[in-house]
């Protein structure tokens, strides 16, 4: 079986495409040994989508502007590892005393 694909399909009118490369390597950072490639592709105006293995995970118009790097590297590792622990991005912050 093949490595995992993500794709990024990104604006170019809009000049994302740093932004999408910035994705781009947290992905790759966090997911070395895991995926076979990410790939960016410029898209239609206004677009902003990361694809992982076919599944759309993350859109901009749908779920409300960019994603988190914390928030699309558990959806990603959602679709190619499951089981995959991410850390100190799975951990939720803990909550704070409220004030008296």
């Amino acid at each position: 079986m093949p490595d995992p694909r993500v794709e990024i399909r990104y604006c170019t009118k809009c000049r994302w495409m740093l932004r999408a490369a910035w994705i781009a390597q947290e992905l790759l950072s966090t997911f070395e040994h895991s995926v076979g490639e990410v790939a960016l592709i410029p898209g239609k105006s206004g677009q902003f989508q990361v694809i992982a293995n076919g599944e759309l995970v993350w859109d901009r118009k749908t779920d409300d502007g960019f994603p988190q790097a914390k928030e699309l590297k558990q959806r990603v590792r959602d679709v190619i590892d499951p089981q995959r622990d991410l850390g100190h991005s799975d951990r939720t912050a803990p909550q704070q005393p409220s004030p008296q």
